[in-house]
């Protein structure tokens, strides 16, 4: 039921983190990955030799998500190279740290491009080729912080926030054509990007109190929820988000 054997899949973001953990279990698992990061770079090179270890048609895409267009000509690189995605889950995001009355305008919009807008790009460029052949799967990559929101990230927040609305807005109207549409929602995850914050044993101390499991999640945690909703044992699930977060949203 988990197997995505002969699936072609495309996970933004995936030079490291989160994505990586996703792309590596996708292949693991039979699909053909490409593997996505804003340009080449040696971390790109190791996912993707992460990926090909399992399966050797995988390839790897790049392209900047804050700039117009980046979305189709990324779907469209993918397919170029193993066909149309059958899978696509929008991971890729930008997270700055300020406080809300110092908030740039272009740091703004740029969060909500790459954290919304270019998930609902993605999603339209990859969903006529799953409706004809009536099977895909969509997923966006949310955060604990759609119902937790950090005070010194109030636009992070609100463009994940608007990823659970659009997923639940989508699946009423793809299901029909085989495809469903959810989205993870990590928790705090052991990852480069939160390795600054999380080195401070105070905040690090603060905020694993807040964890119901009283851990840090690491990468491979958000695998294996990528893989139940992108297989055919997650076939009858749609319109969800499923929390990988230690029962950080419910605490």
């Amino acid at each position: 039921m988990f197997s995505l054997e002969g699936r072609r899949a495309l996970v933004t973001g995936s030079a490291r983190g989160i994505g990586r953990a996703i792309a590596r279990a996708f292949a693991e698992y039979g699909a053909t990955v490409a593997v996505h990061g804003v340009r080449a770079s040696d971390a790109l090179d190791q996912s993707l030799a992460d990926v090909r270890a399992f399966s050797p048609r995988s390839v790897a895409v790049t392209g900047d998500l804050g700039e117009p267009g980046a979305a189709a000509k990324i779907v469209a690189a993918a397919t170029a190279a193993v066909g149309a995605p059958d899978i696509m889950v929008a991971n890729a995001s930008v997270q700055v740290r300020r406080p809300w009355l110092e908030i740039p305008w272009e740091e703004a919009l740029q969060q909500m491009q790459v954290n919304f807008h270019a998930t609902l790009q993605l999603f339209q460029a990859c969903f006529p080729a799953m409706a004809k052949q009536k099977w895909g799967r969509l997923v966006s990559v949310g955060s604990v912080q759609e119902v937790r929101p950090h005070n010194e990230m109030p636009v992070y927040a609100a463009s994940k926030a608007a990823l659970e609305n659009l997923v639940r807005n989508l699946a009423k109207q793809v299901g029909a054509d085989g495809v469903t549409v959810n989205n993870l929602c990590p928790g705090v995850f052991a990852t480069d990007r939160n390795a600054e914050a999380l080195n401070n044993p105070v905040y690090a101390g603060l905020v694993r109190g807040k964890i119901p499991v009283r851990d840090f999640a690491q990468p491979e945690d958000a695998a294996g929820a990528a893989l139940l909703l992108c297989s055919d044992a997650g076939r009858y699930i749609t319109g969800v988000t499923l929390r990988v977060d230690g029962g950080m949203g419910v605490a």
